[in-house]
């Protein structure tokens, strides 16, 4: 497997599923750090400067939406990719995220090779 030094900010409330992704992730050769809500997500973001967020929607605070907005419209922070994952697969809430400025939007449950394959897409790092 070939050495990926792309970094990846996976942000969720439920630690299960931060653990979860984290772990699939790092397997497929990414620098992976997590958050557990919307602050906490955007000062790791200005810090550490992911390439891509892996962002729920739903979460205590700040929600997914707000969090994606507020990265898309900083200078320092705009450039980073947004993969909503989410449980909330209406078109609405698609739409939703979307307009929130998402480059990706992908429901929960997931399917761990649509992800890595997503993920490959908007990091350009196709094999």
């Amino acid at each position: 497997m070939e050495c990926m030094s792309h970094k990846i900010l996976v942000v969720d409330d439920e630690p299960s599923i931060t653990r979860l992704v984290r772990m699939i992730l790092e397997v497929a050769g990414y620098e992976v750090r997590t958050a557990l809500g919307g602050e906490q997500a955007l000062a790791e973001a200005e810090l550490w400067e992911p390439e891509l967020v892996v962002l729920d929607i739903m979460m205590p605070g700040l929600d997914g939406y707000q969090v994606c907005k507020t990265l898309k419209k900083q200078r320092e922070t705009r450039r980073i990719k947004v993969l909503f994952l989410t449980a909330l697969g209406s078109p609405e809430n698609t739409g939703n995220g979307y307009a929130a400025g998402a480059d990706e939007y992908m429901v929960k449950p997931f399917d761990t090779d649509v992800l890595l394959k997503k993920i490959q897409v908007l990091l350009k790092t196709e094999k």
